[in-house]
């Protein structure tokens, strides 16, 4: 009975200290892991005092966590964890809303004093006109 449970014994040792090799190989691939909202300074940059609700919406997103019994504030956090690296770093920032317009921003970020428009990259190309043959059901018309 005794030789049973030292074989036991010496079988889970290699086992537990597998993660303890595996975790600290060289050239091992450790992927990042991002969650939440992406929160970066331009997208604060743009937020001004006596916005709506729907104007942060575009600019921001959806929050992260909206309190059911506090629907004037919005809350987006972000949490970032390099694959190669221990630490968590971790953004939040809270946005009060007072009559469906800002009230007040407090957290990680803080709102540049002067107002920044976002440069949209998007380019026009207009398109020529395409003449066309004739369809299917006026070449088969055309034959009776």
């Amino acid at each position: 009975m005794q030789k049973k449970i030292l074989f036991l014994g010496f079988l889970c040792i290699p086992l537990m200290s597998c993660s303890l090799i595996l975790d600290n190989l060289p050239y091992v691939y450790k992927i990042d892991v991002n969650q939440g909202n992406m929160i970066d300074q331009t997208m604060i940059d743009q937020l001004r005092p006596n916005m709506t609700k729907r104007q942060v919406l575009y600019i921001m997103g959806s929050p992260m966590l909206v309190d059911y019994f506090h629907q004037n504030r919005w809350d987006y956090i972000y949490s970032s964890k390099k694959g190669s690296e221990e630490d968590i770093t971790q953004k939040n920032i809270s946005i009060f809303f007072e009559n469906d317009q800002i009230k007040s921003i407090q957290g990680d970020f803080k709102p540049s004093a002067v107002p920044i428009a976002k440069s949209s990259d998007d380019k026009s190309v207009e398109v020529p006109k395409r003449e066309l043959e004739k369809t299917m059901w006026e070449i088969l018309t055309d034959l009776f």
